[in-house]
Formats: C-alpha cells, sequence, structure tokens
C-alpha cells in the first residue's frame, strides 16, 4: 500500500469520446495520498469528462487509470468504486425518497469497509441534526453536505468532487470549504474539478488546468497564481 506522499492515482495517455466526438485527448495526471488536486479549465474544456472517465461513467477508448499501480480503465463504475474511487457529481443524485441516515447507511452496504454513522456526524452535524430528514426535504447545500457523506462512508482512497459548490450560497461554500480541508488535514485524497477558482486554489496544493480536452498546465497552486497569463488564458481572470 501507497504511504503519504506517494502517488496514489497515475493517469496516463486517456483519450475519451462521446459517440465520434473526441473530448479528452490523451490525458495524463498524477495524485499522491493525502493530496488535494484542483482540476481547472472554463466549461466545456473536458473537467467533468475527465472525473466520470476515471469513475468508469465514461469508458476511455485508450489510456489507464491505475490506482495503487492497479488499471482500472475500462472496468465498470461499481468496480472501480470498490477499488476504492468515490465520485461525488455535479448533480449530487441522493435519494430524495430516503431519509439522511438510510441514504449514508445504504451507501456503505456494498462497501468493502465503511465509516461508522458517528464519524459522518462528526464530519457534518448539521447532517445529524437533519437524519431523519427526506433527501427532498434538504435544503442545496445539505443536499451536497449528505452527497460527500455519502462517498465518505465507503471509507474511499480517493474522492472525486465535482463542482461541490456550484449554486450554493457563499456561507455555505464556506462551511463546506472548511469541512473539505479538515477531511485533508484527516488525510484524504482529493481530486475537486470547481468553477469558483478562489475555493479551488484554496483547497489544492497542485492543479490541472485542461482546454479543449487537453492539459495546457500542471504546477502548485502558488505557481498558478502567480501565472496570470495562464490565469487569463485559461480561465478568464
Amino acid at each position: 500500500m501507497a504511504k503519504p506522499g506517494e502517488t496514489l492515482l497515475a493517469v496516463e495517455g486517456l483519450n475519451s469520446y462521446y459517440g465520434d466526438s473526441h473530448i479528452l485527448f490523451d490525458v495524463a495526471m498524477t495524485v499522491a495520498r493525502g493530496e488535494v488536486v484542483a482540476l481547472l479549465g472554463r466549461n466545456g474544456a473536458g473537467k467533468s469528462t475527465t472525473m466520470k472517465s476515471l469513475m468508469g461513467a465514461v469508458r476511455p477508448r485508450s489510456g489507464s487509470v491505475k490506482l495503487e499501480g492497479e488499471d482500472l480503465a475500462g472496468r465498470k463504475p461499481h468496480r472501480i468504486a470498490a477499488a476504492g474511487i468515490q465520485l461525488v457529481p455535479e448533480e449530487r443524485r441522493v435519494f430524495g425518497s430516503l431519509n439522511v441516515e438510510e441514504n449514508i447507511v445504504l451507501a456503505g452496504v456494498s462497501a468493502p469497509a465503511r465509516w461508522p454513522l458517528d464519524r459522518v456526524y462528526a464530519m457534518f452535524p448539521r447532517l445529524k441534526e437533519r437524519r431523519l430528514s427526506r433527501g427532498t426535504d434538504l435544503s442545496g447545500g445539505e443536499q451536497q453536505m449528505l452527497a460527500i457523506a455519502r462517498a465518505l462512508a465507503r471509507d474511499p482512497k480517493i474522492v472525486l468532487l465535482d463542482e461541490p459548490f456550484e449554486g450554493l450560497a457563499p456561507i455555505i461554500v464556506h462551511e463546506l470549504v472548511r469541512t473539505v480541508h479538515e477531511l485533508a488535514a484527516a488525510g484524504q485524497t482529493i481530486v475537486v474539478v470547481e468553477q469558483n477558482l478562489a475555493a479551488a486554489l484554496g483547497l489544492a496544493s497542485r492543479a490541472y488546468v485542461l482546454n479543449n480536452g487537453h492539459v495546457v498546465y500542471e504546477g502548485t497552486t502558488a505557481e498558478l497564481r502567480a501565472t496570470p497569463d495562464v490565469l487569463h488564458r485559461y480561465l478568464g481572470v
């Protein structure tokens, strides 16, 4: 098993398509155990497709997705989840007819290991208060908390967060950023796609920038902040 700082996820030569449309071109990235990495770019740059390709929701035509050296590319999403990758999709996908606690318990049923409920609620006290509320009765921020909690309930090796702060009030974003910081401090490996550049750069230690399906920049977030031409050209800042 990889030690902290060693490569946990290694992606090489990833090419993904929607039908005949070539979306990702030889995408390569690495994520170390315990690291938070941001995947940045304008709308349509290929960020969500990259996340879906890592999770198996989009099957890459070529390339490798290695978790602890094991190539998962082309496997079904449930197999990839069992190996230790969890995607929190942009649309959240909580079960509206189930209450908060049922959502969390159900998520962990098929997991090789799982977080106890007390640990989940310690990370998300608001969910403990709302544990008997149905998914449809939650606010957008609470649904996002629940979506992340469901992923964590499976004790994943790496969590993929796709636009976790989109459409949420600033006070909720602040709370979720704090929670993700706590997760990172506890050693959770995270890849985050986020349009909120300040939040993304505040969370991540390294960043990849995508443009039209190509990786056009890789570096630390400090280096990215100090590279205004990249920020302007590819992120519109």
